[in-house]
C-alpha cells in the first residue's frame, strides 16, 4: 500500500432546495492500519441514489440523517487492499464516499 491519505466527501451544510457544491467538503484523512477483525477497502464503484438527498436533511425519514461533518455513505463495490479479518479478502461490505 503506497497511499497514506484517503479523501472523503462530508456534509458541510444542510441544502436549501437543490444541493450545491458548498453543501459538501472534500477532506483528507489518514489511512488507518486495519486492526484485528478489520479490513481496508479501496472503493472502485459508488452508487449515487436518490435516497441520499433525504439523508441530507435533519428530519424524520426512513433513512437516518447524515450529521454535519459526517461522511456521505453509499453502497459500493470495493477491493480489499489489507485484511486482518478471519475471512481474509472474501467479504461483502458497505462503503461510503471515501477514496483510497
Amino acid at each position: 500500500m503506497t497511499e497514506t491519505k484517503a479523501r472523503q466527501i462530508v456534509l458541510a451544510a444542510r441544502p436549501q432546495g437543490k444541493p450545491q457544491l458548498t453543501d459538501f467538503r472534500l477532506e483528507e484523512t489518514a489511512i488507518p492500519t486495519p486492526g484485528d477483525g478489520q479490513v481496508l477497502l479501496r472503493v472502485d464503484y459508488l452508487s449515487l441514489d436518490p435516497y441520499m438527498r433525504g439523508r441530507m436533511d435533519d428530519r424524520k425519514s426512513y433513512a437516518k440523517p447524515v450529521p454535519l461533518g459526517g461522511v456521505m455513505g453509499g453502497e459500493s463495490v470495493a477491493t480489499v487492499i489489507a485484511s486482518q479479518h478471519r475471512e481474509g479478502t472474501e467479504l461483502f461490505v458497505d462503503g461510503g464516499f471515501a477514496q483510497v
